[in-house]
């Protein structure tokens, strides 16, 4: 099979699906998460992070402003049972999980051939960046913490739905893309998800669809999007 080239100055990464399974993070870090969702509530009450994980929840779950802790950690188990991408579950899902990793209780998972690659591609000038549903409190442990070393030297900027935005809206690449200080045809999104396929592609990026097997998109309707079953099958070259 010829290998898919795109030229690109930054390699952008979704995860989950992507460069890792989605039954890793939905199984091991979502277990892990569910019985220390409402002890963290409790035992943090007065920090920031978690007051606005609390309004938000309320909020967008439509509870009394009154709501307990457990009726909000009720609400966050619903969207873990339901996978909903919600931004305050997210956040407290990634201190849990950043946690976990300071404790030595978590490990990452990438699939083979994602660690050579980013590293092949970083070596030819290409620069990596992650854009991520998860929180930026996991991103950056991930990577560190690879079973292939750490992959954080390789990466230049980390996004999730509060510094970056909603996955499926084209506004939140083109925020990215400011950010990165990048125009959109510089940019090249790895992703499975063909929502996110559309937004990026809408925002003028360039797009690649990652369509491994036993992955919950895999053989999903791409429309025209260019498709690699993995990282092994795309080049990447810069202008």
């Amino acid at each position: 099979m010829t290998a898919l080239s795109i030229r690109a100055r930054t390699v952008v990464v979704d995860l989950e699906g992507t460069t890792s399974a989605t039954a890793f993070i939905l199984g091991d870090l979502y277990d892990y998460a569910r019985p220390r969702l409402l002890p963290w509530l409790r035992d943090r009450a007065d920090d920031g992070d978690v007051r606005i994980v609390r309004e938000q929840t309320i909020a967008a779950a439509a509870l009394p402003a009154n709501a307990s802790d457990e009726d909000v950690a009720a609400a966050l188990q619903r969207w873990m049972d339901d996978d909903v991408k919600a931004t305050p579950l997210k956040t407290l899902q990634g201190e849990i999980w950043a946690e976990g990793f300071r404790r030595g209780e978590l490990s990452a998972h990438f699939f083979d051939d994602v660690a050579p690659r980013l590293r092949a591609w970083h070596a030819d000038g290409a620069a990596i960046a992650v854009f991520s549903s998860g929180s930026v409190a996991l991103q950056r442990p991930w990577f560190a913490q690879s079973p292939s070393g750490d992959l954080a030297p390789l990466v230049t900027a980390y996004f999730d739905t509060v510094n970056g935005g909603p996955k499926k809206e084209p506004e939140s690449y083109r925020r990215i893309a400011a950010q990165l200080g990048r125009t959109p045809a510089e940019l090249v999104f790895l992703t499975d998800s063909p929502d996110e396929i559309r937004a990026a592609s809408a925002a003028g990026w360039q797009a690649v669809a990652v369509s491994r097997p036993g992955e919950p998109w895999h053989g999903a309707d791409l429309g025209t999007a260019p498709t690699v079953a993995s990282f092994d099958d795309l080049e990447i070259s810069t202008p």
